[in-house]
């Protein structure tokens, strides 16, 4: 066992409550917004995922690690938590496949980590009282000093992320010679989404979240896709009058997580900040229009407020969560645009929604 594994850490919650366990990974000190995934599997996707940027991640199953981590298993080129919280931690791995141990990778990765908490009772704490910002220190347990540095921690609400995880140039991937072309916005975009658009034969080039519309007009691209990322939406009026003049250009839009969010504000429907937000591999969404069900993987903190999308002239709900009746999906009735707050292009899985991808290529044929 690695000799930091066995140094005592401590876990702040901004409410005042204080967890104790041992360190793993980077040995410091981090602050971020707490938050839980339901998941028993896909860890490394989770933590390489954009959209958790600025996140401290309880991972609600027992053991996390014990697969190990493999370097084709991620989602971004770096992980994104801003620390982690587990009741087991394992260093040791089974999977010949892997490629080192996840306390190696988070050591490298610099991401401060604690385990041996009461997850159980973390998470029911974070249900019942809703997110908040906390600290974790492997450097001290001295909550005199600890409580400052978390105090000067901003609050998710009103936070503009997406800008900050973006691509800072473009790039392209997929066939150059495809007759399909799609310009992604990209807000803090998840790998396994471009291989979802290039695997169904569209050539696919990626932009910053601030690029101008005009800039995209040569590369004459027959849709567009908004993607998911991190923070609060609210802010992101740049992104809000980009979608607006995507729209009058009457080309298909798809949007997912943050883009769903940004097409719903773009139709003037407001976004709130949810108690603790879905965060999951197992969350149940009926499509409204097939009747249909999916099991789908969540990740936000933001939705979109329902009376305002059922008094909406332009947009009409397509998925509602069958576990609070929150939106999940909406297309518009005069444009060729939808989206979705859930995640189609799950990695390792579930698959019930790669359906989506295959509607919107289908748009662009149309």
């Amino acid at each position: 066992m690695s000799e930091s594994l066995t140094k005592p850490a401590v876990l702040l919650l901004d409410d005042g409550n204080v967890f104790y366990g041992k360190a793993f990974g980077k040995i410091g000190t981090t602050t971020g917004e707490i938050c839980f995934n339901t998941g028993m599997t896909g860890y490394q996707e989770v933590f390489t995922d954009p959209s958790y940027y600025g996140q401290v991640v309880i991972m609600n199953t027992a053991h996390v690690g014990n697969y190990g981590v493999k370097a084709a298993d991620v989602e971004s080129s770096s992980v994104k938590i801003k620390g982690l919280i587990g009741r087991n931690l394992e260093e040791k791995y089974s999977r010949l496949q892997a490629d080192n141990s996840l306390q190696q990778y988070l050591a490298d990765q610099q991401v401060v980590s604690i385990y041996g908490v009461d997850t159980r009772a973390l998470v029911a704490h974070i249900r019942t009282c809703g997110a908040m910002n906390c600290i974790i220190s492997s450097e001290t347990t001295d909550l005199a000093l600890l409580k400052p540095l978390l105090s000067q921690t901003p609050s998710m609400s009103g936070l503009e992320l997406a800008s900050v995880v973006s691509t800072k140039e473009v790039y392209e991937t997929g066939n150059p010679h495809s007759r399909y072309r799609v310009a992604v916005y990209d807000y803090g975009v998840k790998k396994n989404i471009l291989n979802c658009l290039t695997e169904r034969g569209a050539y696919v080039r990626v932009y910053p979240a601030k690029t101008p519309l005009q800039e995209i007009d040569d590369f004459n691209p027959h849709g567009y896709f908004m993607s998911n990322g991190p923070g609060d939406p609210a802010p992101m009026e740049y992104a809000v009058q980009t979608i607006q003049g995507i729209l009058q250009k009457e080309k298909p839009l798809f949007g997912i997580c943050l883009g769903h969010q940004l097409l719903a504000m773009a139709n003037g429907i407001p976004t709130f900040k949810m108690h603790h937000g879905h965060r999951g591999l197992n969350h149940p969404v009926k499509n409204v229009i097939t009747g249909r069900s999916e099991i789908t993987t969540q990740n936000h903190g933001f939705g979109i407020d329902p009376a305002a999308v059922k008094k909406s002239q332009t947009v009409e709900i397509t998925h509602v969560n069958l576990n609070d009746d929150s939106i999940e999906g909406i297309r518009m009735k005069n444009k060729p645009a939808f989206s979705v707050q859930y995640h189609p292009e799950s990695t390792p899985g579930p698959y019930d929604s790669r359906y989506l991808f295959d509607e919107f290529i289908g748009m662009m044929k149309g």
